[in-house]
């Protein structure tokens, strides 16, 4: 069991004259309204740490906590490998499984908790974040510099990726992989932030799929059961780019490297289901990059093969190119 958690909410303008149970009913809709209800009449639900009822209106500015009692969490792999330490950051390799941030009914199960657990003197921050059911290298920031810098090559990394696409970047364009080595290493030149991943999909043919082809559908937000929205493929999206490259084609099916230039949300999984090809395994998406009909899954489900190989990003102290790479599992593992 965990210690249990009080999360809190500060009343906007909108939400104004909204009783209480309206209030959590709408923007927490992974619980029914019954179970709302519930929590209410148990007191655990305070407004200006007082009970309330469940026809309590709202004023703008009040302050509703709700306290919600330990609980066990699922099992989850809760070890992970340092890849590179210094005094600003730390690469490692995040396993299968265990998330990165709180939700979802994971608080201590999660890669921050277990972070701080393990450097009660530090103050990690990850710069960015691998869904539940994605494996590889990830980056923590140490210091306030590694995470000011880092976040802001991620910011860059996508608007000139964005840039680059409305100057007419054509889908199809063919380039193979980064030059990474095994292990992390300097280059003496900057370059830009890039991102290399791994995926398994359904078997293929060079007529089906070309050994180098780009995904550049857009990405946005769309309604989903349970949910306030999901990400997925739209028109009316934010511009996103992915350059993929056949790695190895097997009978039941096909290694995929994909090289990420925009950061958004499910972007490979979207983008490799848009094609026409969803990553094996995946309970989510279907083809075209939109949500499985009539389906109940939930973004941090997992049972696809998706793996962040390596990481190129300059350092935020020293100044130079470091190039980190995580191993594969063996599934995808390229013969």
């Amino acid at each position: 069991m965990n210690q249990g958690w009080t999360y809190t909410d500060h009343i906007r303008p909108a939400a104004a004259g909204q009783t209480v149970l309206n209030y959590y009913t709408q923007h927490y809709p992974h619980s029914t309204r019954a179970q709302w209800q519930s929590r209410i009449e148990q007191s655990q639900i305070l407004l200006g740490g007082h009970p309330v009822t469940a026809h309590t209106p709202l004023a703008k500015g009040q302050t509703l906590t709700y306290h919600r009692p330990p609980w066990q969490e699922p099992n989850v792999p809760l070890t992970f490998d340092v890849l590179y330490e210094d005094e600003d950051l730390w690469a490692i390799a995040k396993p299968v499984g265990l998330p990165v941030l709180p939700g979802g009914g994971f608080l201590e199960h999660t890669l921050l908790h277990q972070l701080r657990s393990r450097y009660p003197n530090e103050t990690p921050v990850p710069v960015h974040r691998l869904g539940r059911g994605t494996s590889g290298v990830m980056l923590i920031a140490k210091s306030q510099t590694a995470r000011v810098a880092l976040a802001k090559q991620f910011r860059v990394r996508t608007a000139q990726a964005v840039s680059d696409s409305s100057t007419g970047y054509q889908s199809g364009h063919q380039s193979g992989p980064l030059p990474f080595h095994q292990q992390a290493h300097h280059q003496t030149h900057h370059q830009p932030m890039g991102k290399v991943y791994r995926a398994l999909i359904g078997p293929t043919t060079p007529a089906q799929l070309p050994e180098h082809f780009t995904c550049s559908y857009p990405i946005g937000k769309l309604p989903y059961a349970g949910l306030s929205y999901l990400y997925g493929h739209t028109p009316t999206g934010l511009a996103a780019r992915s350059d993929c490259q056949v790695l190895q084609r097997r009978p039941d099916s096909t290694l995929v490297e994909v090289s990420i230039t925009t950061g958004r949300p499910h972007q490979i999984r979207i983008h490799l289901a848009a094609t026409g090809y969803p990553l094996l395994g995946d309970p989510l998406y279907a083809p075209g990059g939109t949500p499985i009909i009539d389906g109940s899954a939930m973004p941090g489900d997992i049972g696809y093969h998706l793996h962040a190989h390596r990481i190129r990003f300059t350092h935020p102290r020293i100044g130079k190119t470091l190039c980190i790479e995580a191993p594969p599992p063996k599934i995808l593992e390229c013969c």
